[in-house]
């Protein structure tokens, strides 16, 4: 059985899907793009900051699903500029300090609100 996740601490999804889906002991995390939770707009800032709030939605979608981001097994990292990599990666390094997950990262001609990254993220979750 399937469970759909959400929650305030990221932003609300803007289409037909969910922030998450848990099944069988796995996250299925929806990508995440740089809006504020709390307001839905997108934040200011370049790669670095965008990258920091994409990181700190996934982690709150984590959190909800019973999961965090130690037990993430991969990644999907999609860049509007694949020139931006070594900002973006300074910062996901932060958030994935030990045992990081596979990751593939992925220049994307255009990205939803036309944002400078997104992430999508499959995790483990904690037995009950």
């Amino acid at each position: 059985m399937k469970t759909i996740i959400s929650t305030d601490n990221a932003p609300k999804a803007i289409g037909p899907y969910s922030q998450a889906v848990v099944y069988n002991g796995i996250a299925y995390i929806s990508g995440q793009i740089p809006l504020d939770p709390a307001t839905g707009q997108l934040i200011e800032g370049d790669i670095a900051a965008q990258t920091e709030r994409v990181l700190e939605s996934l982690k709150g979608v984590l959190e909800a699903c019973g999961s965090s981001l130690g037990q993430v097994l991969k990644t999907t990292v999609f860049m509007k500029d694949m020139g931006e990599f070594p900002k973006m990666n300074e910062v996901y390094a932060r958030y994935f300090t030990e045992n990081p997950p596979a990751r593939a990262t992925v220049e994307a001609a255009r990205l939803p609100r036309d944002v400078r990254v997104e992430i999508e993220a499959i995790a483990a979750v904690s037995a009950s």
